[in-house]
């Protein structure tokens, strides 16, 4: 029996103590936006502080920042010719809200059949511990076979508003040939899925002026331009009958996909049907002449994500409102970039607002979209390790969601993602009754094994 064999025999005859010690993690309530949950967040880093200790890592830190802390640790006793990872992960969960929806308490972690249901055991600390343990198998048996270093973060949840800085502040540090992101999933229990682009964001927030304040609608109602109908206006031809964008230059630098890439996309099996029973919607829309799947996850959108003007409270007030405000998120590709599109919305907000009003836009968010070559040797590494424990060769798929720490690796270090995960659609993270599917779970901790082997 070689090295990788033993090491897969010893996850598989410590499987249980493995699945405790995820337990033990999930108890704590690391919970990123709340105030009274400073010392569970401390807990939390202290806790992966002994258990990366006991991997032999070195120069392990609890590193500060502006808000919750950083965990740091290396592992550089492979040959200088070996690659560097660096691997990602965050350690703070979503609140329990509505708790009252929790079959047992969102930190009282309860297996149910196949089940470990508690906050964050998909999202993400079944998804560290599955590399702590992938780890901890093949030092069991042998040397490891690469260099570390680990960046686990406890802001992820809140959109990670110091990570950026600490990267830049850390950058020789850090330096690596690419990062692990077990940040992402699968589509299904049986189909292993390799993640290789991401969307980037663009959050902005509209706010349209008119007179001084509130007037009565009886009396200047016809005289006295409305913000609230002007706004609707506003959003409403930001799009055109075909569901494309209307903002000027909005798609000038939208890279389109490859033959590789569309015969990949293919063989995914997200379909009008998938959509349809995911959503509960009753009729799917979009961008005319692009496929549901491409639509969802290789395409940019612009969709309000909230909207308020005038009385919003209950039963009648008759106000002409001096303001309105939406909340638009316009979700990215390769290569747009964020103050471009920000430019190209308020370009278009000047050319259509009428001279009686004025405006504001603000940022709340802007990160870029990142894309991992799919033949890089990274990620063929992690094709063979899914491929040899599924049976059959992984998807390849992009994201329609965000994970900033993508493209601040690829900006900052120049190092590119290879992402990576075993949570499932169905795994109900960030909602009541968050849970891992853990036959899933111990295969993942066999491919990450392969994985690093075949590094």
């Amino acid at each position: 029996m070689d090295q990788r064999e033993q090491a897969i025999t010893f996850a598989h005859q410590n499987k249980d103590r493995f699945l405790k010690e995820l337990i033990d993690l999930t108890r704590i309530p690391s919970v990123s936006t709340n105030p009274e949950n400073a010392a569970d967040m401390m807990k939390t880093a202290e806790w992966l502080t002994d258990e990366l200790r006991k991997r032999g890592c070195k120069n392990v830190q609890i590193m500060p920042t502006a808000k919750h802390p950083v965990v740091y640790a290396e592992w550089l006793n492979a040959r200088a010719e070996k690659p560097t990872v660096l691997i990602y992960g965050h350690y703070d969960v979503q609140p329990e809200d509505p708790v009252d929806l929790w079959r047992s308490g969102a930190f009282e972690p309860t297996i149910e059949g196949n089940y470990l249901v508690a906050r964050g055991a998909s999202d993400m600390k079944g998804q560290i511990i599955a590399v702590l343990k992938a780890i901890e198998s093949i030092q069991a048996v042998g040397e490891f076979p690469v260099n570390i270093k680990f960046i686990l973060e406890g802001e992820e949840e809140i959109g990670s508003p110091n990570l950026e800085s600490f990267i830049r502040q850390n950058k020789d540090l850090l330096k690596c040939d690419f990062a692990l992101n077990p940040d992402s999933g699968m589509i299904a229990p049986e189909i292993p899925t390799i993640v290789y682009g991401l969307r980037g964001l663009a959050y902005l927030e509209i706010r349209i002026f008119g007179q001084k304040g509130d007037l009565h609608s009886g009396l200047y109602g016809g005289v006295v331009e409305n913000p609230a109908n002007v706004l609707c206006q506003l959003i409403a031809g930001m799009k055109d009958s075909d569901h494309k964008v209307t903002l000027p230059g909005f798609y000038d630098r939208v890279r389109p996909l490859s033959e590789q890439e569309r015969s990949e996309f293919t063989r995914l099996p997200l379909d009008e049907n998938f959509y349809l029973k995911g959503t509960g919607a009753s009729k799917l829309v979009g961008e005319k002449g692009y496929s549901w799947c491409e639509r969802a996850t290789a395409r940019p959108t612009l969709d309000v994500n909230g909207l308020y003007s005038g009385y919003i409270g209950e039963g009648s007030k008759t106000v002409l409102p001096s303001y309105a405000m939406a909340k638009v998120s316009m979700r990215l590709v390769p290569d747009q970039d964020p103050e471009e599109i920000r430019q190209s919305m308020a370009k278009y907000i000047e050319m259509n607002l009428p001279d009686s009003m004025r405006y504001e836009l603000i940022v709340h968010a802007g990160n870029p979209a990142s894309i991992t070559d799919i033949n890089t040797p990274y990620v063929k590494a992690l094709a063979s390790a899914l491929e040899t424990v599924w049976g059959t060769r992984p998807v390849y798929k992009r994201e329609g969601g965000s994970i900033p720490v993508v493209g601040h690796m690829k900006e900052i270090l120049d190092a590119s993602s290879v992402l990576t995960g075993f949570g499932l659609p169905s795994d109900n993270i960030h909602a009541p009754n968050e849970h891992l599917d853990l036959s899933v779970w111990y295969k993942g901790i066999d491919s990450l094994i392969h994985f690093f082997y075949n590094l």
